[in-house]
């Protein structure tokens, strides 16, 4: 079974493959499917710059593409001062696909770590009970 350390090394690897010309922040990530797969995926800069994506939005539609709907880890780094949370958009979509208590390993690419969960990262989640009545 994928390990913490597993994943990591996955998502430095993939984070020298992203294409950050406008800021040079590159980001890697990786996600552990409920299939035991790892998925990657780094972020990709537009010059239109909304248009761009994230690492997590990246390696969540591997995943999906994979055939794969469900995660149960997930590793995030970023050559940063400290560990860098998802975005709003990604805390969202980790939770689309993971349960609140799935752990999230944030780090930098000088060794720190933090490790947090979907849940912590994103109280409060819209998820598909808030539309029971639709």
């Amino acid at each position: 079974m994928p390990t913490a350390e597993n994943l990591l090394t996955i998502a430095t690897r993939v984070r020298e493959n992203a294409h950050a010309p406008y800021s040079n922040f590159k980001v890697g990530a990786a996600i552990l499917g409920k299939d035991g797969v790892i998925y990657q995926g780094c972020n990709v800069e537009n010059v239109a710059y909304p248009e761009g994506t994230c690492a997590e939005a990246g390696a969540i539609a591997a995943m999906v593409a994979a055939g794969t709907k469900e995660l149960t880890a997930v590793c995030v780094i970023a050559d940063s001062p400290a560990p860098v949370p998802p975005c709003g958009g990604c805390r969202q979509k980790l939770a689309e696909f993971g349960a609140r208590d799935v752990t999230v390993t944030l780090a930098t690419t000088d060794g720190a770590t933090l490790q947090t969960t979907i849940g912590d990262l994103l109280p409060g989640a819209f998820d598909m009970s808030h539309m029971e009545r639709s």
